[in-house]
């Protein structure tokens, strides 16, 4: 460098500048930049309900526009189901390994040895809070006041209204609106339609721990576009024109509505955010928990079929359509925009990730992480990502199953092994994602030595998973006799009303 001309080293050194300064060029620099974290997760929502993706009739332009702005992970994968999905989300790794393997029956309590993703973000310095559906467990040591967040606004089972699996009762009259809720452990009335209200909750204490300089973690998890399918009449009345079907329960109007809902209050989520200039060191997050629901609907009476993105398969499924969703990040003058990272990741890879930013120190006592850092594939898209065998079943195994009557009889029922590559499905379907991305030709017979080895790979998972599934057999197709969240609003109604609790943004 010393003999070199300061005519060549004044170019080499703005080069290294411009480098320096370009989003998402600097290597090794995400860890410990402690960013506050937003995660958006929505219910039920797969990779066909966006229009950036591709629906040619839903109009999300604020989630597009976040799209474009993101680096979005392209074979981003769940769990086929709600509670399992935030089981390994809350924990780093696999949910039967914290043996969630349902969503009702006490199957969907996520183990209390676990050390949580809140626990983990609180005890590196950061404010934390949840918005909206929890679904992993509605016994007192379950819930999230106990598992690490500070602040908490969230409805009880896995849905508003399923008032049969645990949620309050007011709620299965009036649903999605006017919610009975748990706030900080005191059950409250809320006003107005729940998306809204959970994304309100959300911002009115986003903005406090912005306004008090705290490094924080939101977590906005929305019920919808869970069933069942009920909207404002502003975002159904386009759909009703069309001809889609408005009945209750499974109505594509409604479920068209609330997508579009949920789209309307990110917006507004993100312009409060740049009107505050809250986005500065702010790592925005937008995920959904699992495949489609529902994959069509009736139309001008005829059953018609929804678009899926090309996916094989939808919620409660082992293939595409099952477990791969929406990931898209965006990290204003950090993260790339408008990036794809291609390699194969999952929501089990979000502890650690979190973990590397927020430079935590996790506890020598605490369960085996399954995921690994997303930070290389984030600093630089395509950076060397080794390849990986991901585990997938949908549980649910139940004595009416007609084949899944046991956990042991459904070992290689509704499961699936999932590589850059590979999709074996069944314990017998191989198919090649990259050449067959819509899983029409189960090419096993021509790769018998891949088969062989992800079957060995699925038994060694299996063995090793079984001892920790440690909700087995608590309780019958019937549920509980008592439910804790029901019986505790019978008694704190008895002789006192409920009081009504509002945020501050509304």
């Amino acid at each position: 460098m010393q003999n070199l001309r300061p005519s060549i080293l004044l170019p080499l050194l703005f080069i290294a500048l411009v480098l320096w300064d370009c989003p998402g060029a600097r290597a090794d620099q995400l860890a410990g930049k402690r960013p506050n974290i937003i995660l958006v997760l929505t219910d039920d929502q797969g990779m066909g309900d966006l229009s950036c993706l591709g629906n040619p009739m839903l109009k999300t332009p604020h989630i597009d526009d976040f799209y474009k702005r993101s680096t979005r992970l392209t074979d981003f994968h769940v769990s086929p189901t709600c509670a399992p999905t935030r089981a390994a989300l809350m924990s780093g790794r696999h949910e039967f390994r914290n043996g969630v393997t349902h969503t009702i029956l006490m199957r969907e309590r996520m183990a209390l040895d676990v050390v949580t993703l809140p626990q983990m973000l609180q005890a590196s310095g950061y404010a934390t809070g949840i918005f909206g559906k929890w679904h992993l467990g509605d016994d007192e040591p379950y819930l999230p006041h106990n598992r690490g967040f500070g602040e908490s606004l969230i409805h009880g089972a896995g849905g508003i209204g399923q008032v049969t699996w645990g949620d309050f009762p007011p709620n299965g009259k009036k649903t999605y609106y006017d919610s009975v809720l748990l706030h900080n452990n005191k059950i409250v009335k809320t006003e107005g339609y729940c998306t809204d209200l959970f994304f309100d909750a959300g911002m009115s204490w986003i903005k406090e721990q912005h306004d008090a300089n705290k490094p924080f973690f939101a977590y906005i998890a929305t019920n919808a576009p869970h069933t069942p399918n009920i909207a404002p009449k502003k975002y159904t009345q386009r759909f009703r024109e069309m001809g889609w079907a408005t009945a209750k329960g499974n109505s594509p109007a409604g479920r068209f509505g609330m997508i579009e809902n949920i789209d309307e209050n990110f917006g507004r989520m993100m312009q409060n955010l740049r009107d505050w200039n809250a986005l500065d060191n702010t790592l925005v997050i937008f995920m959904t928990d699992n495949g489609m629901n529902y994959v069509s609907g009736k139309k001008n009476g005829k059953q018609t079929p929804f678009f899926t993105g090309g996916l094989r398969g939808q919620k409660g499924t082992a293939y595409e359509g099952g477990t791969r969703v929406p990931s898209f990040w965006h990290w204003p003058g950090v993260l790339k925009e408008d990036v794809d990272v291609n390699a194969l990741t999952a929501h089990i890879d979000i502890f650690k990730t979190f973990a590397d930013l927020a430079s935590a120190e996790l506890p020598a006592q605490m369960q085996e992480l399954d995921g690994r850092s997303l930070l290389p594939v984030l600093e630089q898209p395509d950076s060397e990502w080794p390849d990986r065998e991901l585990f997938v079943h949908v549980g649910r195994w139940d004595k009416t199953h007609p084949k899944a009557k046991t956990m042991t009889a459904a070992k290689h029922v509704n499961c699936a092994v999932r590589t850059q590559r590979w999709r074996f499905v069944n314990n017998s379907e191989l198919y090649d994602i990259t050449a067959d991305p819509r899983e029409k030709t189960n090419v096993s017979g021509a790769n018998p030595e891949v088969v062989a080895q992800l079957r060995r790979k699925y038994d060694a998972w299996w063995d090793k998973t079984v001892p920790l599934m440690i909700n087995e057999g608590l309780a019958t197709k019937r549920g509980r006799k008592k439910l804790p969240l029901v019986e505790r609003y019978k008694q704190e109604t008895k002789s006192n009303p409920l009081p009504t609790w509002k945020p501050s943004i509304r």
